[in-house]
């Protein structure tokens, strides 16, 4: 049996709030768009840039007033940076809150608009323990 990977799904509750995240902040590009009028629901599919096999389908529900939770059996979405604190120290900036900050120079989790566990883990080797994410506190879990 031949299988490829296509896309990990998440559902969104606002689609202007969750592509600001996604592009703006982590860097994704929107690859495709499509509205279903009958289904009352946008797909959008978003991938890093130069690899357009790796990526993410934002489902927004139109009439949805459901609030999402997170199921346990969904663990988190990974993506490599150049620079783990140049990357947290960007995202802090903007409002994102460091769930778990790159303490070891290597690994950071935030969470997306939605609720969604983020891991960004340092390309290549870990970056030398820098202050002050080397004392920064877990805020919640991740």
């Amino acid at each position: 049996m031949a299988i490829k990977y296509l896309h990990t799904m998440v559902r969104v509750r606002d689609i202007d709030t969750s592509l600001n995240f996604y592009c703006n902040l982590l860097g994704l590009n929107e690859v495709r768009r499509k509205e279903y009028e009958q289904g009352k629901f946008t797909l959008i599919f978003l991938a890093p840039p130069n690899q357009p096999d790796a990526m993410i389908e934002l489902t927004y529900n139109w009439d949805s007033s459901e609030t999402y939770t997170e199921g346990r059996n969904f663990g988190h979405l990974a993506f490599e940076v150049d620079d783990i604190y140049q990357s947290c120290q960007y995202l802090l900036d903007n409002g994102v809150s460091i769930n778990r900050p790159p303490r070891d120079g290597r690994m950071a989790f935030v969470r997306s608009p939605d609720n969604i566990s983020i891991e960004l883990l340092q390309k290549g080797e870990p970056k030398e323990i820098q202050s002050p994410w080397d004392t920064m506190e877990n805020i919640g879990y991740w």
